[in-house]
């Protein structure tokens, strides 16, 4: 089980429709549920985006990978990724 901090969890509350149509979460414990289900990454850095994208099979070098819909700047140096 994954934990997420606040930051996290906020940012991810105020930007989930960048990568979402419409809310799927309306407060802190449906966000870190949802974050739990779809076993959501944080990561320090972009160096470590990039490293997370590689591990899976993305391709990464078409683009800045930190302007992909499944990246959330957190503010703090750290990027939740959400698989959508």
């Amino acid at each position: 089980m994954h934990e997420y901090d606040e930051a996290v969890l906020r940012c991810f509350l105020e930007n989930q429709e960048q990568l979402f149509p419409e809310a799927v979460a309306e407060n802190m414990e449906e966000a870190e549920a949802f974050l739990e289900d779809c076993m959501a990454v944080v990561v320090d850095g972009p160096e470590e985006v990039e490293e997370y994208f590689e591990e899976t099979g993305v391709d990464t070098e078409d683009g800045n990978v930190l302007e992909a819909n499944e990246v959330f700047d957190i503010g703090d140096g750290r990027y939740l990724i959400v698989e959508g």
